[in-house]
This record gives C-alpha cells, structure tokens and sequence, in this order.
C-alpha cells in the first residue's frame, strides 16, 4: 500500500493530465470527424502528429532504447496510424523498462514544451507574464501550493495575457493560435502509447516496493522523502495549463464547427 501511494505522489498527476487530455482531444476529433470527414483530422496533423511523434523519439533517446524506425507523418496510412516510432530494449534492464512509461508519455512533454517554445517565439510578452507567474507564485511558494488553485491561475495568466487587444492585431499571435491548435488535437496519447506506459509503470512500482523493503528494514522513512520530492507536481499543473487551455479552445471551435455544418 505504502509503494502505491508513493506511485500515486509519483507520477498520477502526469497520469490525470495525460488522460484529461486524451478526453477532450477524442471529442475534439470526434466532431471534426463528424464535420468533415478524416480531413478534419489531418488538417491538424501536419504539425501535431509530428509533435507527438518527436516526444517519443526523444525519450527513447533519454531511456537507452534502439529506434528502430520513424515515421513523423503518413496520411495515407491503411490502418489510420498518422505516425509511429518503432524501438528495442533491453527486456533485463531496470533503466530500460522504466523508460517504457517515459517514452509513452512523450507526446505530453514534447507537446507542452511546443506550446511553450511557440509562445516564446511569437508571443513572447505573453511568453513573460507565464514566466513571471511560474517564478513569483509558483516557484517561491512552493510548500504551499495547492494544486487547483495552481492549475486555475496559470489557465487564467496565460488567458488574460494571450488575447489582449494588442495582439488581436498582432499576425504572429494568429500564427501562434493556429499552431497551438494543431498541437493540441495530438498531444494526447493512442492504445499503443498507454499501453507501452504501463510496461513502464509496473516497474517503477516494483523499484518502489523493493526499496521499501529494503528501508523498512533498517527504518529508513521513504514515504517523507517521496512527498517532499514529489512538489514538482506545482510545475506539471503549471505547464500542463497551455496544454489545457488550447485543447479546450480546440473542443470548442471543434464543435462550433460541427454545429455549423449539420445546420446548428
């Protein structure tokens, strides 16, 4: 039970953002679908696919596995798959079989650090106040953040920051949405990609419940150690917030479309 919780402390907050995503990009796609037919859905792979599938191929890297094979895009695929990263491990390695929930997780990364990198580039003082907010309310108060209230704000910052005035007349902010859209509507992970995932969270669970084993019977407490390490969940909601707003908006304009198409 003890190796459970710590798992939960872990690596369940990155799980429940993975699978909030996953619920409003399934929607999103399913009224796009629904509006247009599959070119409703490419017309946003041209960069989200390619996204997704880098956060893959980067985690493979990080973990030590072999790729094998890559394909970023393929629109004309039999089966429907828009892109792939075929990769080898070691099935003996520890390292190896942790990296199984990283590298299934990638897209999340890959995808809120474009979203991130883009509003750097094209937006970049709404880019500052999502700095100033990070530094000034998340990182200095650290101990007392409470995870709502983290998540609310930074969903609320980059909002009253994003569209202003000023950047509703501004061509890069309109290019900048555009991306974020198309990212968003593929950041969220497939079948294969959770399944991979948990391969990997089984074996974090094992090393857990070995080292509590282990401790207990030297009386070492791990389960303070975990929480404490475990604060880091601030930043995930933190960041995950742009991936939140923009698949929301991507739900939205989905469904207006939707509505407008089969006559309201």
């Amino acid at each position: 039970m003890l190796s459970l919780v710590e798992l939960f402390y872990l690596v369940g907050l990155l799980i429940g953002v993975g699978f909030l995503l996953g619920v409003l990009e399934r929607y999103s796609n399913k009224f796009l679908f629904k509006a247009f037919g599959p070119r409703g859905v490419l017309a946003t792979a041209w960069i989200g696919t390619p996204i997704h599938e880098l956060g893959h191929l980067l985690q493979c890297f990080i973990w030590g596995h072999r790729v094998t094979r890559v394909r970023f895009l393929q629109l004309k695929s039999p089966n429907g798959v828009l892109g792939y990263v075929e990769h080898q491990y070691n099935a003996g390695s520890i390292y190896h079989q942790i990296g199984n929930f990283f590298i299934g997780m990638g897209p999340i990364f890959s995808g809120i650090g474009a979203l991130i990198f883009g509003m750097y580039l094209l937006v970049p003082e709404s880019y500052q106040s999502f700095r100033e907010y990070i530094v000034h309310y998340v990182t200095t108060d650290l101990q007392n953040s409470n995870d709502l209230m983290v998540m609310g704000n930074s969903v609320l910052t980059i909002t009253k920051s994003l569209f202003t005035f000023k950047n509703l007349f501004n061509p890069l902010f309109w290019i900048f949405l555009v991306l974020a859209v198309c990212i968003s509507s593929h950041i969220a992970l497939s079948k294969a990609d959770i399944n991979g995932s948990a391969k990997g969270l089984l074996m974090i669970f094992f090393v857990l419940f070995i080292m509590n084993l282990v401790t207990g019977l030297v009386g070492i407490d791990t389960y303070t150690f975990i929480v404490g390490l475990t604060k880091y969940n601030a930043y995930v909601l933190a960041f995950s917030s742009i991936a939140f707003l923009f698949s929301l908006m991507t739900l939205l304009i989905s469904y207006i479309l939707y509505k407008l198409k089969s006559g309201w």
